[in-house]
């Protein structure tokens, strides 16, 4: 398993209560923010973040009959990489990503997958209803991270894996300014760059087995949780 990379500051006095980003946005900001990508999105994000997708999917370790929450799916960049012995919900907030992912579903035949729109925060699912609860590229642009982190917990069955593949800010002191002063530009094209990590995982009482750096260059992180 690999090891956790421990930020400078995982134990500061205020790392509970610290704000998580410089930057706020609300669902309808997010909403316009994806409408506008939706037709672009698989070109600027595809390739460089594919790597990424890649291990998220490798821990998983996905067995048959496993029930899938993906959060974000996005244009359901995802669909076609789980296997189809297990069962794929997609949840997202906006209608024309989601419609791009339905396109790609029909085309490919992925019966094993379907797809809602639905707010990330207010999940209509019932407790325990799944075995990985995942959030690829998500946490950093939703408007209350901590939020998203609590209901997915509340849908994954205990025992079950919630995964968060992100970018967070660098704990390097000259990186994490520059994050800090770009991040209110950033959000426009989908993301906050100065996500709080520590922050993040204490407020969301979340306790990672696993943290490992992905993608090229390695500036987002994948955090493995067990319920």
């Amino acid at each position: 398993m690999p090891l956790i990379d421990r930020e400078p500051d995982d134990f500061s006095s205020d790392v509970g209560t610290r704000a998580l980003s410089v930057t706020a946005v609300e669902n309808d900001f997010v909403a316009r923010v994806y409408e506008k990508l939706a037709s672009s999105y698989d070109l600027i994000f595809g390739p460089t973040l594919h790597p990424g997708r890649l291990v998220a999917l490798d821990r998983m370790g996905i067995k048959a009959g496993d029930r899938i929450l993906e959060v974000g799916v996005g244009t359901g960049i995802n669909a076609s990489l789980y296997p189809k012995n297990c069962t794929v919900t997609g949840i997202d907030l906006s209608t024309s990503m989601l419609d791009k992912a339905r396109e790609k579903v029909a085309k490919e035949g992925l019966r094993h997958v379907r797809l809602f729109e639905m707010d990330a925060a207010n999940m209509a699912f019932p407790d325990d209803s799944y075995d990985i609860v995942y959030a690829p590229y998500l946490i950093s642009v939703v408007p209350d991270p901590v939020k998203v982190v609590t209901e997915m917990r509340r849908v994954c069955r205990p025992g079950g894996r919630i995964i968060v593949l992100n970018h967070f800010r660098s704990a390097n002191p000259l990186l994490s300014w520059c994050e800090r002063a770009i991040s209110p530009l950033t959000v426009h094209i989908g993301f906050k760059s100065d996500l709080d990590l520590p922050g993040f995982l204490a407020q969301a009482n979340l306790k990672p087995v696993s943290i490992e750096k992905v993608n090229v260059p390695k500036i987002w992180s994948l955090v493995t949780c067990i319920k």
